[in-house]
């Protein structure tokens, strides 16, 4: 059992006997009455997102999910709800999650990269996705000159298909680092060498 004040972000719990992956954790407390700690969670089936409330002296059940490194191959939207294809590199079995499962995940995904994918009781879940990625710029218009007088940004297009908005320094070929649970882009990755 876990505690509802610990139901932090990337926390997995149980709940009407669907798991569950916590993505935001709110506590509030309010003068005398009790704590009550929200949570934005996503359904690891279905994928729906949900807010859940439950008062600081609340249990949850506990999801045991184990994780194995698999190497994404491609996702086919054709297949009926469409379907990303992974492979374990040490026995060579394929697995599949529905698209819909995965949500925005699936975005951040490179052809032959490995990622690790939570399972619980052999049902290949959702993926355990790091904070940050760092993605190459494939299309951006440029910044026009005299715009730099506060933050404004501009559409960008991402080697994965992604469109964010970037600063205007940003150029095509730069490489640049997003925010995985967002989306949103962080900061221009460091040039190392």
């Amino acid at each position: 059992m876990v505690n509802s004040t610990d139901l932090r972000a990337g926390t997995t719990f149980l709940s009407d006997g669907q798991p569950y992956q916590v993505l935001k954790y709110t506590f509030v407390k309010m003068g005398r009455g009790s704590a009550t700690v929200k949570v934005k969670a996503r359904n690891l089936i279905s994928g729906s997102i949900v807010d859940k409330s439950y008062t600081s002296n609340n249990v949850v059940e506990d999801v045991k999910t184990t994780k194995r490194r698999l190497q994404y191959l491609y996702k086919d939207p054709t297949v009926a709800s469409g379907q990303a294809y992974f492979m374990d590199p040490r026995d060579f079995d394929q697995v599949t999650i529905p698209i819909k499962t995965l949500g925005g995940q699936v975005a951040f995904l490179k052809e032959g990269g490995e990622v690790d994918v939570l399972f619980w009781d052999e049902r290949a879940l959702s993926l355990d996705l790091p904070p940050k990625v760092t993605l190459t710029v494939t299309e951006a218009d440029p910044g026009v000159k005299g715009n730099s007088a506060s933050n404004i940004y501009k559409s960008a297009v991402l080697e994965n298909g992604l469109q964010v908005k970037v600063p205007l320094f940003i150029s095509r070929g730069e490489k640049i680092v997003i925010d995985t649970r967002t989306g949103e882009y962080i900061e221009r990755a460091s040039q190392k060498g």
